[in-house]
């Protein structure tokens, strides 16, 4: 009897963070890490069962939906910018936002533990850069028509982020900002792109846009006690009067850190996460551990990331320029599950319980000291545990951190060569009189 509660102890722990969704993005990550982002999106594609990087699968749900977007990433670092905005698009669409409010504890432990085919919740960090990020490809073709229905989009999410979800210090508002007042700026609506400059200099890593905020105040009527310090800085006169054009500089660089399932013993997670499991289950837990209960606990984690410390160079006909950082996302992300591990540690606590409960109710049954009772105990406990793998899905192309410069350059043609973490891209623009244009570099390795 001993011998066989080992072996089932052990199928019972090697069936913890079998595929899921980490696995079927291995191919993916390693792809990228590799410096193939094109294989990258044939591994993608294969997973999704589609032919061409232009095509959209049958069904664009739960797991789909998130390798799209990862497609939509990967996309943008080729510079095919029209399949990243359909692929960034589409998947918008088929992701919810995560519910973290303090008495979200019913959501939380859904999200972590939900079924793979269900619509996939992204926290908030991941709703803003979808449409943050696709305005980049609107902006590199220089359509601020379809820049500006994106920028709308981030609007309305930004609102509710801020005034639902009271997080009006998430970074990831600045670089919306900065590209949101951008498209309103070139647009030549300066009151609505005061408004998002005066969001983003709340913000480090916005200095180049200093200058052209004052400038623009000079032909706009919004004002704020943000900009009206600014404005006591002396304005320079707008590229249109100078003859001069603009290059607007976006590099992103590195990648976040994915999800990954983890296992730990019941008594250590107690130690980790106790705070946060309510009394009873409490109680249960403490119990099972002092009795020295082969009890294990799984639950999502964060892997680490990757060149985030990186430093991207920029230069314009081949003069150095410098980069600010805009965003250090991986610090998000960090941050935001920090704010909820406590939560999904419980509710994977809570399950386990729940599992040791079924286990005992099968003994009882079927007779608690017979081998058919054991037998059958330790069958509906595998089960149990095999549906409760924890949810391993995120957004896992998004780049570490980004920076961004807005460079005043003479009219004419430029050449833009970009590099971050061995990955490089050159850009020749031709500008007219105060004409402008974005040159952008996802290196996300």
């Amino acid at each position: 009897m001993r011998r066989l509660s080992l072996v089932a102890l052990a199928t019972i722990a090697g069936l913890v963070g079998c595929g899921g969704h980490e696995a079927r993005t291995l191919k993916m990550r390693t792809a990228l890490d590799e410096g193939q982002p094109k294989a990258a999106i044939s591994s993608i594609n294969d997973e999704i069962d589609v032919k061409s990087d232009k095509d959209l699968p049958a069904d664009i749900q739960g797991d789909n939906a998130l390798l799209v977007l990862d497609r939509a990433s990967i996309q943008q670092s080729l510079a095919q910018f029209p399949n990243s905005q359909r692929d960034f698009e589409a998947a918008d669409k088929a992701i919810d936002l995560l519910d973290l409010s303090r008495n979200a504890s019913d959501t939380i432990g859904q999200y972590i533990f939900s079924d793979s085919a269900g619509r996939y919740k992204a926290p908030p960090y991941e709703k803003l850069l979808i449409n943050t990020l696709n305005m980049i490809n609107y902006l590199e073709r220089g359509d601020l028509s379809g820049a500006r229905v994106e920028s709308r989009r981030l609007s309305v999410m930004q609102r509710y982020v801020v005034d639902n979800l009271g997080q009006k210090d998430n970074p990831v508002i600045g670089l919306g900002g900065f590209l949101a007042g951008l498209t309103y700026e070139k647009s030549g609506q300066p009151d609505e792109a005061l408004r998002f400059y005066d969001d983003a200099l709340a913000f480090q890593g916005f200095s180049s846009l200093r200058t052209p905020t004052r400038t623009l105040m000079q032909s706009a009527s919004y004002k704020s006690p943000r900009l009206n310090t600014l404005a006591a800085e002396a304005p320079s006169r707008p590229v249109e009067q100078t003859g001069e054009a603009e290059i607007i500089l976006v590099v992103g660089y590195g990648r976040v850190p994915h999800k990954i399932a983890n296992r730990i013993p019941i008594g250590l997670a107690l130690t980790y996460f106790s705070s946060a499991i309510n009394p009873h289950d409490l109680e249960a837990a403490n119990k099972l551990a002092v009795e020295g209960a082969a009890i294990w606990i799984n639950y999502p984690t964060l892997a680490p990331g990757q060149g985030g410390y990186a430093i991207p160079v920029a230069s314009v006909d081949g003069r150095s320029v410098g980069l600010e950082e805009a965003v250090d996302v991986e610090k998000q992300v960090r941050a935001e599950w920090h704010s909820i591990e406590g939560r999904v540690a419980a509710s994977a606590i809570t399950r386990a319980l729940a599992r040791v409960g079924v286990g005992e109710g099968v003994k009882t049954v079927a007779g608690r000291d017979s081998t058919v009772g054991f037998i059958a105990a330790i069958g509906s406990m595998i089960a149990l545990t095999a549906a409760d793998t924890p949810d391993t899905r995120s957004w896992e192309t998004l780049p570490a951190r980004v920076a961004v410069t807005r460079v005043r350059v003479p009219a004419g043609k430029h050449t833009v060569r970009l590099d971050a973490r061995g990955v490089s891209r050159t850009a020749e623009v031709n500008l007219e009189k105060g004409g402008w244009s974005v040159v952008s570099l996802m290196a996300l390795r």
